[in-house]
């Protein structure tokens, strides 16, 4: 028996209500913010994710899904988004077009990660982006349309962490602290973050090694070497979340695992569903857009992770997003009464109703148990001799009343109903 790769999953028909619940409110939310849908290659050139994410992150380093094609190119399956976004916008020469261009995304991403709750090779997630502006403003924009589509889900109990990681005026200055910190303990560190010590040791803040997230406890805090434009750009952002009466936490140990983040990084977390517990995260990114090759071009955005967005609505006890039901089953009986029911069906689905009938050859008794299986709010029976006398009978499957009508005003009578 062939089985699906390790790490990734069936989204059966009774999952999927739950993922277009999701993709249709963040849909929704991100129109109302101004956002337009973008979509993109699933895989791009490896270049792309070792410039735009960083050679020195574990996403380029351990987890990405490389290959050579036919001609000896290197592709990657996308880890993330933001990188195919950027380089879309220059591609497509949205650099030099009306600002801020608001884009967001619906994707399935691919990292070589130790599958668990929350965390799989193949996962899914809903994005948003905002160009050409460097203010704060949009930073705040981008937070409140996260806790927006949050909020909608009916998910709760959950937190927003903020910092601030500075940018390429204050960064080298907090880099030297952070080196000489860790230097005192590298013996104690991960094999990993004592490579990091010497390439980016931000990245060592990152690491969920029991060991390096206890020495980092006492690392030198970001917001201690902000220089004056980042101290202020933050300030500004937290007196806008205020504004908002949207709840935050400054954490100093929010760094984010990719390369491009520049002053705010944001996550929102939600406790209550185990050692995944983030369920978004950003920040702002005002340099990825030149080291790709497009213009100097401030950005940022965010990216969330649908199935750990199903777990924090499930945790939460969020309402699961009604399965639809038929609002009419045909139960025929002889092939004069299937052809009539197939009519009628189609008239009702022409309509927008959702409308079924027998296509097993069942006998009548099961049928009805079908029909009361599938939750149709109303049956009709239907045999040969009603369909040569135009009328039949239909039955209220809530109070087991019937009811009987012109086979031509069917149609009409649930239609009328579905619409009360």
């Amino acid at each position: 028996m062939i089985k699906k790769p390790r790490g990734t999953m069936d989204i059966l028909p009774e999952e999927v209500s739950s993922f277009l619940h999701i993709e249709n409110t963040a849909r929704s939310t991100a129109s109302n913010f101004g956002f337009r849908e973008i979509r993109f290659p699933c895989f791009e050139a490896t270049e792309l994710f070792s410039r735009g994410v960083g050679n020195s992150t574990d996403v380029v380093q351990k987890e990405m899904y490389t290959f050579t094609d036919r001609e000896g190119r290197s592709l990657t399956l996308r880890p993330e988004g933001t990188a195919s976004v950027v380089r879309s916008m220059i591609e497509n020469g949205r650099c030099s077009g009306l600002m801020p261009d608001r884009l967001f995304y619906l994707i399935n991403c691919f990292r070589y990660e130790k599958p668990q709750a929350g965390r799989s090779r193949e996962f899914f997630q809903f994005g948003a982006e905002i160009f050409g502006s460097a203010f704060p403003l949009a930073d705040a924009s981008l937070i409140s349309l996260a806790d927006s589509v949050i909020s909608s889900l009916g998910i709760s109990d959950t937190e927003l962490h903020i910092n601030s990681i500075g940018c390429p005026s204050c960064r080298p200055g907090y880099r030297d602290a952070l080196v000489k910190y860790f230097s005192s303990r590298s013996d104690e560190l991960c094999e990993s973050c004592r490579a990091r010590l010497n390439t980016n040791p931000m990245r060592i803040l990152d690491c969920k090694s029991p060991v390096c997230s206890e020495i980092s406890q006492g690392a030198p805090r970001t917001l201690d070497y902000l220089c004056d434009d980042c101290r202020t750009h933050f300030d500004t952002l937290c007196s806008y979340l205020d504004a908002q009466d949207i709840k935050y936490k400054v954490d100093p140990s929010i760094v984010r695992g990719l390369d491009y983040y520049t002053r705010t990084v944001f996550e929102f977390i939600c406790p209550v569903i185990g050692a995944q517990s983030t369920i978004c995260g950003g920040g702002r990114y005002d340099g990825l857009v030149s080291e790709l090759g497009g213009p100097e071009l401030p950005a940022c955005g965010f990216a969330m992770g649908i199935t750990r967005l199903i777990l924090a609505m499930k945790a939460s006890g969020a309402k699961d997003p009604d399965v639809r039901t038929p609002a009419v089953y045909f139960a025929t009986l002889g092939e004069k009464a299937r052809a009539c029911s197939l009519s009628i069906t189609r008239k009702l689905r022409e309509r927008g109703i959702y409308a079924d009938c027998d296509t097993m050859g069942r006998s009548l008794k099961a049928q009805m148990k079908y029909a009361d299986k599938t939750g149709a709010r109303f049956t009709v029976i239907l045999g040969d001799a009603e369909a040569e006398s135009g009328r039949a009978i239909l039955r209220d499957m809530a109070d087991s009343s019937q009811t009987e009508l012109e086979i031509d005003s069917i149609a009409d009578f649930i239609a009328k109903a579905e619409s009360i």
